[in-house]
């Protein structure tokens, strides 16, 4: 098993586990590979020392002062957005590009109140706001949307 560093073109860094380096290049070649936290399917590998996973470490045992670093913000923000993005997809009706149209309707009380999530033009987005109707932009994940293994 092979266990890589990878960076989408947003600059998120994220994990992918291979059967080889072969099977990496593979799956990029044929855009396989997405970023988990925006979905960007343009990923370049990390420079990455290898990792082998020999002995089983106690969780007891605290981490060694040299293996803490600065960095360790940008994963935990990265967990914080998917967990945020799970979140809105649970608690929400996806309606599709119909969105500028259901959110006037829920607006003006022609259907019933709830959160939704969809696309929109920014025109009908801009339109959506000069009627006084709130909504944001968001980009979910892609690979939230479908069934994770």
């Amino acid at each position: 098993m092979k266990v890589l560093d990878l960076e989408c073109g947003h600059r998120h860094v994220f994990e992918g586990w291979f059967a080889s380096e072969d099977d990496y290049l593979s799956q990029r070649e044929r855009g396989l590979i997405e970023c988990p936290v925006c979905g960007n399917a343009s990923i370049a590998k990390k420079l990455s020392a290898p990792r082998l996973n020999l002995v089983t470490v106690s969780s007891d045992l605290a981490p060694a002062p040299e293996m803490l670093s600065v960095a360790g913000a940008a994963p935990s923000l990265q967990a914080a957005w998917m967990t945020l993005a799970r979140g809105i997809l649970a608690s929400t009706d996806d309606v599709g590009d119909r969105f500028a149209e259901e959110a006037r309707r829920i607006h003006y009380g022609e259907a019933e109140e709830r959160g939704i999530r969809g696309q929109a033009s920014q025109a009908e987005a801009e339109s959506l706001l000069e009627e006084g109707i709130a909504v944001i932009q968001l980009q979910l994940p892609e690979a939230l949307k479908g069934r994770l293994q």
